[in-house]
């Protein structure tokens, strides 16, 4: 099941500046291990030690904030569009 991936830009060091790649996977938490797979790093900097995804990240599929859907678990039909995005801090 393919989806599009949006990369923010502190992560496309790891896609070598590409801002949307593709995905795979019938669950995020497997299109994240895809991701990992394509591009070595990607899932540290996604997920913590426990595998769950970083509180300072934000994950949206087709604009619905997956902690609100099943998390890592949240089912992948194909044709999504996955945005990651860092918080933003600061004053």
């Amino acid at each position: 099941m393919a989806v599009k991936v949006r990369i923010p830009t502190p992560l496309r060091g790891l896609t070598n500046d590409v801002d949307v790649v593709a995905g795979e996977g019938g669950t995020l938490a497997a299109c994240i291990d895809g991701l990992e797979a394509a591009y070595p790093g990607m899932k540290d900097r996604i997920c913590d030690e426990t595998g769950e995804i970083r509180r300072f990240v934000n994950i949206y599929i087709n604009g619905e904030d997956v902690r609100f859907l099943q998390g890592l678990e949240t089912q992948l039909s194909g044709g999504e569009e996955i945005s990651i995005v860092p918080a933003v801090a600061g004053g």
